[in-house]
């Protein structure tokens, strides 16, 4: 579980509701036709931009933000270094008994072990690479367009207050009530853009950039395997998919 997202969400709304209780009721804060604007205003936007399936998909997706476990990139490039040892040692055909934490890694490593072509592993691991970022694309934009809606349904519940209140203000019963949607809904569109869906959406593009940056990796690591490059040579040239502090790491392993 990614405990910066958990940790974010949680401070986050933990701080608004300290200052909400500081401030006063939380009562004050509940208004049920602010909520149904703003957030059923959102959702249907969201359907309306996207198929059923790619927001049900989406959902899915934004788990990733808090489950999601990344193979470590010093890890996967010793990985490869040790199956590149042996492979220079005894052959291909022996990788296909030995353990490989990374799923993306082993399928590359099978297709080896079965005889395919250099050119043909580098094609289909490419293109599983490219669906993939297309996939998280569709939940990264989708957040986004929630992040851009939910302030405009405030914007919206706002006009539907001030009407409220203005067609109303011979009863001054019914103006406070109508106030508080048209301030209410502000307040809601810009809390979930801001500490929900915004941050999500940033989020998912972090993972999906990590996971396409190892995945690239174990494509050239599995590339000169078939080569037969030089293990030391080969984790030389890995690492420079690594933030310059972070190379070296795999030698201390």
């Amino acid at each position: 579980m990614d405990i910066a997202t958990v940790i974010g969400l949680v401070f986050g709304f933990a701080i608004l509701a300290a200052a909400v209780l500081i401030g006063g009721s939380v009562l004050l804060f509940v208004n049920i036709p602010s909520i149904l604007i703003v957030g059923g205003g959102t959702l249907a936007t969201a359907f309306i931009r996207y198929s059923m399936s790619d927001v049900i998909n989406s959902m899915k997706v934004a788990l990733n933000a808090f489950t999601t476990k990344l193979s470590v990139p010093h890890e996967v490039i010793q990985e490869i270094v040790n199956l590149a040892n042996i492979a220079r040692k005894n052959g291909l055909i022996v990788l296909e008994q030995q353990p490989i934490s990374d799923a993306f890694l082993k399928k590359a490593i099978m297709y080896c072990v079965d005889g395919h072509e250099a050119e043909f592993i580098q094609e289909v691991l490419e293109k599983e690479v490219d669906l993939t970022v297309e996939r998280h694309g569709v939940g990264q934009s989708l957040f986004k367009g929630m992040g851009e809606s939910a302030p405009a349904f405030g914007m919206i519940g706002t006009l539907v207050g001030l009407v409220q209140m203005l067609a109303n203000m011979s009863d001054p019963a019914s103006i406070g009530p109508a106030m508080a949607v048209a301030l209410l809904t502000t307040l809601y569109g810009a809390v979930l853009a801001n500490v929900l869906f915004i941050p999500l959406a940033d989020k998912l593009a972090l993972r999906s950039s990590e996971e396409e940056r190892n995945r690239r990796l174990i494509i050239e690591g599995v590339l000169g395997i078939l080569k037969g490059l030089n293990p030391r040579v080969m984790e030389e040239f890995l690492e420079t998919f690594l933030p310059p502090k972070d190379r070296g790491q795999s030698q201390k392993k």
